[in-house]
């Protein structure tokens, strides 16, 4: 068959959304002996705005054990999930490369995988393909080119995406968040409650069971019909916490999980996979989904696995068998490849992360885990500081570059040498630094807001004295917290800023992604089938740890198992609220 003749019979079987072929075997003669490789690029069904494909390698060279296949697209394709092959993209640029079980090619055998994608405009087929750098094909004069084609009739236009199209640059622009029923009837339940119960929280994913649903509650597939009744015409980003790693959360007991530290095989496939499966249904195509990846892993990674006074076995352990990372890298790859999820990797906070010490070893972990074990970094939207912690958006009345009698704040006690003295200033520094460390300029960062207000009548109102630097900023500073290092429900914090859509430069959204009024950690040991164990740091009596600098924890008592409702913190969160509530 002539090139030609190819080239309209597939540019024919895609206008009629059947299937359509990039060349895949050379014409008869001496031609296919010449490829070192060819490729079968199919287009099997087509419509509107997306279409799936199969594509078939055939290797005429050099026997390979693992093989990658590269490839450019000259429109806007971009591809949502895989199958039988870890498939990346980046711009136009595609990457796919073999899973565990299909690596071996030999010479003249094949090897196939397939996926879905979207586009809008035209759906030309790619030009080139390059296996292993080698560029296949070349013996016949490349991949058939069905030329300009007519997308049909309801042709949204290449300025508009349509559903599952190109990733917003910012998801939050111009969308609704989703609204957790669940939660907001508990809020609404409580006296006073319903001046909040209407704001959008996440969804958090912790454990297997929650996939389906735990006693009778909603599972995933619930929460996304739901929030496509929300959704209605305009756009609707619905907010979930993947957080079940192997030894998750090594550093704190409160929220251990359910998998062991060797369990990484089932992490991937009983808890990503089911998710991965679930959101890539093409009837939530239309959602924008906002997924935070496992708070507090990687930090814990960079401060508590060697080398330091807040070193845990645990820890060690999971730095060692390296299934933080490889769990980690594992969700941004499955979760990244579908065209409308968003991932945001949790990067701790400034009382944290914010010494130089900290925030270089932090942003080269960042960096290996978005670019090994199949991630890349187009798999990550962003990054999330103060996960269901209280530090403040902003410190109004005083700053880290504040000096006193000659002296700079940051040798205060509080802020103890710290670069920074609030969340927004450090989320702004660490996303340029981590641009600078090589991921894409667009990239955007939340700040979780539910529960750092500190309002009240505990609130500063002005800046402290300049006696000395440690009066000054206590006297200035509205997180009233014992010691930066206090995380477990503490005692006088306040709901913060509503979720609001691109309030400062680079930051994509503040959101409430720890729902307020469920408790962080017991006071007290409480049995329970959840894995969640007692962190004395949860406790009001206890007296700290080299984490808090041994100062008490200001936990609030009585507080129930992690994760379930405590009325008495909800009702302290609406009192203490800033801005206040009406």
């Amino acid at each position: 068959m002539s090139r030609t003749k190819t080239s309209l019979l597939a540019a024919l079987a895609l206008l009629s959304g059947t299937s359509a072929a990039a060349l895949v075997s050379a014409p008869a003669g001496a031609v296919a002996a010449a490829a070192p490789c060819t490729v079968d690029y199919k287009v099997q069904n087509q419509w509107d705005t997306g279409f799936t494909a199969a594509v078939t390698i055939t290797n005429n060279s050099a026997a390979k054990s693992s093989w990658s296949l590269k490839w450019s697209y000259a429109g806007n394709q971009r591809i949502s999930n895989g199958w039988n092959a870890k498939v990346s993209q980046s711009g136009t640029s595609v990457t796919t490369a073999n899973e565990s079980y299909n690596g071996t090619l030999a010479t003249g055998g094949s090897v196939g995988f397939g996926f879905q994608a979207s586009y809008s405009g035209t759906n030309a087929i790619p030009a080139t393909f390059t296996l292993d750098g080698v560029t296949c094909n070349v013996d016949g004069g490349g991949p058939t080119d069905p030329g300009p084609t007519d997308p049909g009739p309801t042709d949204p236009g290449p300025t508009d995406p349509g559903p599952g199209g190109p990733k917003a640059a910012n998801p939050y622009v111009g969308a609704k968040v989703y609204v957790n029923p669940e939660w907001s009837a508990k809020a609404a339940a409580e006296p006073g409650g319903s001046r909040i119960s209407n704001q959008p929280t996440a969804v958090w994913l912790d454990r297997i069971a929650a996939i389906n649903g735990v006693n009778g509650g909603m599972g995933l597939r619930a929460h996304l019909d739901e929030a496509l009744t929300q959704k209605g015409s305009g756009e609707l980003v619905v907010q979930l916490v993947i957080y079940d790693l192997p030894g998750r959360d090594c550093a704190a007991l409160a929220s251990n999980g359910e998998l062991g530290p060797n369990d990484l095989d089932k992490y991937k496939s009983q808890y990503i996979d089911p998710i991965t499966s679930i959101l890539s249904d093409a009837k939530y195509a239309g959602l924008r989904i906002a997924t935070v990846i496992e708070p507090d892993s990687l930090p814990n990674l960079v401060t508590n696995a060697g080398g330091t006074n807040t070193t845990t076995d645990a820890c060690v352990t999971m730095k060692s068998n390296g299934n933080y990372e490889k769990g980690v890298s594992y969700a941004l790859d499955k979760l990244g490849a579908l065209a409308n999820v968003y991932n945001y990797i949790d990067a701790g906070h400034h009382g944290w992360l914010g010494w130089d010490s900290n925030l270089g070893p932090s942003v080269q972990e960042f960096a290996k885990v978005a670019t090994t074990n199949g991630a890349s970094v187009s798999d990550v939207a962003g990054f999330i500081v103060n996960t269901a912690n209280t530090s403040p958006t902003k410190e109004p009345y005083y700053k880290v570059t504040d000096m006193v009698n000659g002296q700079t704040v940051r040798q205060s006690k509080w802020v103890d040498w710290n670069q920074y003295v609030d969340e927004q200033s450090f989320a702004q520094a660490l996303r340029d630094k981590l641009v600078a460390a090589g991921f894409e300029s667009g990239l955007g960062m939340l700040i979780d807001t539910s529960r750092n207000g500190w309002g009240g009548t505990a609130r500063p109102t002005k800046a402290g004295p300049t006696t000395s630097v440690d009066d000054y900023v206590n006297g200035s500073r509205i997180d009233r917290r014992i010691h930066a290092g206090n995380w477990c429900n503490q005692s006088g914090a306040g709901i913060g800023e509503r979720p609001t859509a691109a309030p400062a430069t680079g930051i994509d959204a503040y959101v409430w992604v720890k729902p307020p009024g469920e408790s962080d950690g017991s006071s007290s040991a409480v049995p329970n089938d959840e894995g969640k164990g007692f962190d004395r740091m949860c406790d009001p009596t206890y007296g700290g740890n080299a984490r808090n600098g041994n100062n008490p924890t200001g936990a609030l008592p009585n507080a129930p198992v992690a994760g379930h409702w405590f009325p008495a913190q909800f009702q302290q969160l609406m009192q203490n609220a800033y801005p206040p509530l009406p």
